[in-house]
């Protein structure tokens, strides 16, 4: 299948070198063309870990250039870049391809839905609770593969379209698809801003001063608690929407393989494998500044519509914006072209 992938980090560099290894045909579009001017020049795209090989994914000009010939189309960048790219793919987009947001953040493919309605096209969007692959970019031409998550969540926009949305995802990924009901549903799987936010708060002078260390044994049990309890608001919004989305500890044991128990004890199981992530070395990690405008802050805002308190989410976008010097509630740049949300626009039962 040919496949057009827009982005250029860690992300889209897993997708594309598993995309490769399976066969596909793949083109990637990097928006400012810096991050993929190595493999532009005929570098082999390296790839190690889950996924292992040098491929040559094809490298396109423009977005324009990255859609011509697509039959699925992947959007791999951070919820920061979803707006610009949306806007720069939707005047090309077409009927016949099927979009799948890898992963869906900030509710963004309902703003590519409306961008296309207004062109009068019935594009499928594909929204995925999180990544297909997890990993690190670790050169402009390498990419270390962590996992292939065995289970992701799908929801497709329209309704219509679900199964062949669904059929895409298969024929790219693999059977690992489980269909949900509904956009919300895969808002509220997806538990990255969650975590990360605990990980980040709790080990922040180590990113701050650059220290190397590893994430799954900085993830000790008083960091496990504060992730379980952030998890229990996450569930909380889910209920009061009729919806039942997977725990903290189901996510853990279908993504990476270890046996369920006690957040601390399924962590340390992990930290243990050599294959083990080490944590960000930076503040300009998407840890905070994407997970915390584009994943806590639209949860938040479906706790106001669900009527469930949510402090530590609130605390943690205020602790995050207090210790970066940003108003990072003001830098989510989706939300606001939404306009009010509403249960019916969101799919939500009853």
């Amino acid at each position: 299948m040919q496949v057009a992938i827009l982005g250029a980090g860690a992300i889209a560099y897993g997708n594309a070198a598993l995309l490769c290894r399976d066969g596909h045909d793949v083109a990637l579009w990097s928006p400012s063309g810096r991050r993929t001017a190595t493999l532009a020049a005929g570098a082999p795209l390296v790839a190690t870990g889950a996924v292992v090989g040098r491929f040559q994914p094809r490298v396109a000009a423009s977005c324009a250039d990255a859609l011509a010939g697509a039959e699925a189309v992947v959007v791999a960048v951070p919820g920061y870049g979803h707006r610009p790219v949306l806007d720069a793919a939707a005047p090309f987009l077409r009927s016949e391809q099927v979009v799948v947001f890898s992963s869906h953040m900030s509710l963004a493919a309902l703003y590519l839905a409306s961008l296309l309605h207004k062109r009068g096209v019935a594009t499928p969007i594909a929204a995925l609770g999180t990544t297909v692959t997890t990993g690190r970019q670790t050169a402009p031409d390498a990419v270390t593969v962590s996992s292939v998550r065995a289970r992701l969540d799908v929801a497709v926009l329209p309704d219509s379209a679900a199964k062949r949305g669904i059929e895409v995802c298969r024929a790219l990924f693999g059977d690992r698809f489980v269909a949900r009901d509904g956009l919300l549903a895969i808002a509220l799987s997806n538990l990255n801003p969650q975590n990360h936010l605990a990980i980040a708060l709790c080990n922040l002078t180590r990113m701050e001063l650059g220290e190397a260390w590893g994430q799954n044994r900085h993830i000790t049990p008083a960091v496990a608690r504060l992730i379980e309890t952030l998890d229990a608001e996450r569930l909380a919004i889910a209920a009061a929407f009729g919806l039942t989305v997977r725990t903290i500890h189901e996510h853990f044991h279908l993504s990476f393989d270890v046996p369920m128990g006690p957040l601390a004890e399924m962590t340390h199981a992990l930290a243990q494998r050599p294959t083990d992530v080490n944590g960000p070395t930076t503040l300009d990690s998407r840890y905070v500044t994407e997970d915390v405008p584009f994943g806590l802050v639209p949860t938040i805002r479906l706790a106001a519509l669900a009527g469930v308190p949510v402090p530590l989410h609130e605390s943690g976008v205020r602790l995050m914006s207090a210790l970066y010097g940003r108003d990072f509630a003001a830098e989510n740049d989706i939300l606001p072209r939404l306009g009010p949300l509403s249960r019916e626009m969101l799919g939500a039962p009853g």
